[in-house]
């Protein structure tokens, strides 16, 4: 999978949550197309990058409980005041093929992944009306396929301390500014990290993958409104994995990676019903 979440992933599950956080009511619903371009690692600690151009379609439902948004494909909003968010939600990742990837070449391709879990967002500091200090605490259930089968393949976590304005500079330009680190358990760094004997080559030995720490990020994401339906989205990421539990493993290729993503969003339908966020 594309840089563990892959880029289209990141593009809106990271960059474009500043776009959801407006103080202003928004359509209950909006119907469009994002089109996004990326140039990230492979999986986490890869050496090798790859650039993406996708445009897919774009839909979003802002009811008071149930929810389709930029924050994750579809959730459950349980709670929601002022200071706690707390929420059940659906996200995925796209596959990658092993044989595109010299590291991985003659392993299993990671297939297409889902996640699914509890988050807990909490409202640590408000500096101004636009400008909040935010803690999240997620934690996902992985699942795999290829179509054919299902698999459960373990859990993951990415507490994030994240500064959020909603208005830079009064057009409703939204930054993100977010420091996170990753765990997950044994099952799940197994996948990426794992290297079972049928697979051990005379360069890239047997390695079993332990749980834990897998690195930290740093982000910055902006998103810019152009017109009332088109937004424009951009962001850079650097990942430090050095420390992590699976230095030691042979698909452990680089202490330091980066991403950066930009794309753009058009809304071409809304309702003209409107929804507090």
């Amino acid at each position: 999978m594309k840089s563990w979440v892959t880029w289209f992933c990141a593009l809106l599950f990271v960059c474009a949550p500043v776009v959801a956080r407006a103080q202003q009511a928004l359509p209950l619903w909006e119907l469009g197309v994002v089109v996004g371009a990326g140039y990230l690692p492979d999986y986490p600690a890869a050496d090798e990058y790859s650039a993406r151009v996708v445009p897919l379609p774009y839909f979003v439902y802002r009811g008071q409980v149930f929810r389709s948004e930029e924050s994750g494909l579809v959730r459950g909003r349980f709670v929601n005041t002022a200071r706690i968010e707390f929420d059940v939600s659906l996200a995925g990742a796209l596959d990658v093929k092993s044989g595109d990837n010299v590291a991985r070449a003659g392993m299993p391709d990671l297939d297409w992944m889902g996640q699914i879990g509890p988050r807990l967002q909490i409202t640590l500091a408000r500096a101004a009306r636009d400008a909040h200090i935010d803690l999240e605490l997620p934690v996902r259930a992985v699942l795999s396929t290829d179509f054919s089968k299902i698999e459960h393949i373990g859990f993951l976590s990415v507490p994030e301390l994240a500064y959020h304005h909603d208005n830079v500079f009064g057009n409703r330009t939204r930054l993100k500014l977010g420091l996170g680190f990753t765990f997950a358990d044994r099952t799940f760094q197994e996948v990426i990290y794992g290297v079972p004997d049928v697979y051990a080559t005379a360069t890239r030995p047997a390695y079993d993958a332990k749980a834990g720490y897998m690195g930290a990020k740093i982000s910055l994401g902006v998103a810019a409104p152009v017109t009332p339906a088109l937004r424009m989205l951009g962001q850079v990421r650097a990942d430090f994995h050095s420390g992590a539990a699976n230095e030691a493993s042979p698909l452990f290729r680089s202490k330091t990676t980066g991403t950066v993503l930009v794309g753009a969003i058009w809304s071409f339908l809304y309702s003209s019903q409107r929804e507090a966020p």
